[in-house]
């Protein structure tokens, strides 16, 4: 799946690359961007976290030809007096205007760098429904944005990935130039489908898929977060031992009766005792109204 969303297979959309702390997203995103170019697409890059140069590091000069780098690097919340672009032009207008002034016949490809930034400053239903309006619009082609989850509520993340076609999720490797994605696709019909794969980045920024991950832990060096048992220093045990299960087992609940029981409840036999009243000459007894002697 991974080399489809690379290929763009699938036409406009939004693509987010999800990010931590232990392994950084940057690299695939180039990766998007190189495959874009290669794919001879217009692609507009709004730089919030890096510089030109060190976006355009790395990538062949005769396809930066068509990289349009939007620097918001520099001032990102306009204190000077003549800002590139800013997280308060993070609007549908503003981004229109920007990708409309160059001259490509085609749809271009919008690349964020990265959106946490914008989530900082801006409020997340506004983010969403900027990045809800492009989708729909005519303006580009396709979305692919960068998102640290690690800085952000789980809302914050949860509402943002819920408007992307398609959500990957990288995280470190059990070898040091291998890189686990998680994928998560939606498709047009509703139905989701997800993806687990192993892969590196060559220097090119070409990727190479290995396959599925043998083993969905972290690195060997870095050990897995310890789960504490809940049950562990508690004063009385709630765990049965062998014995003490088969004898839960064999015990006769009250509640539940045996066919024995239900025989004898229901047939009763000779010598079963049994109640018997007549009434009495100062019993105050009607047929027709057994209830007139309560005071209602």
């Amino acid at each position: 799946m991974l080399p489809e969303l690379l290929q763009g297979t699938d036409a406009g959309g939004l693509i987010i690359i999800q990010d931590s702390v232990n392994y950084s997203g940057r690299h695939l995103l180039k990766s998007f961007i190189n495959a874009a170019l290669n794919r001879e697409e217009a692609v507009h890059v709004i730089g919030f976290e890096i510089s030109d140069t060190e976006l355009k590091d790395g990538l062949k000069e005769t396809l930066t030809e068509r990289l349009h780098f939007h620097n918001a690097f520099k001032d990102p919340l306009g204190w000077t007096d003549h800002p590139d672009f800013t997280v308060h032009h993070f609007n549908l207008e503003e981004l229109t205007h920007m990708v409309q002034q160059t001259s490509h016949s085609k749809p271009a490809t919008l690349v964020i760098d990265s959106l946490s930034l914008v989530l900082r400053h801006v409020s997340p239903p506004t983010v969403c429904k900027t990045l809800q309006q492009l989708k729909k619009g005519e303006a580009v082609r396709s979305i692919i944005s960068l998102l640290h989850t690690d800085i952000h509520q789980r809302g914050t993340v949860g509402s943002v990935c819920h408007l992307a076609n398609s959500v990957i999720t990288v995280a470190p490797g059990i070898n040091g130039d291998e890189a686990v994605a998680k994928i998560t696709k939606r498709l047009k019909s509703g139905k989701v489908i997800q993806d687990e794969k192993v892969f590196n980045i060559k220097e090119d920024f070409t990727v190479i898929v290995q396959g599925k991950p043998s083993h969905t832990g972290l690195r060997q060096d870095e050990p897995e977060e310890l789960q504490t048992d809940p049950t562990a220093n508690l004063t009385f045990n709630l765990r049965l031992s062998d014995t003490e299960r088969e004898a839960k087992e064999k015990l006769a609940l009250p509640f539940i009766f045996s066919k024995e029981k239900k025989t004898a409840l229901l047939h009763s036999g000779p010598g079963s005792g049994r109640i018997l009243y007549e009434p009495d000459a100062n019993d105050d007894y009607d047929e027709e109204d057994p209830d007139d002697d309560l005071d209602v």
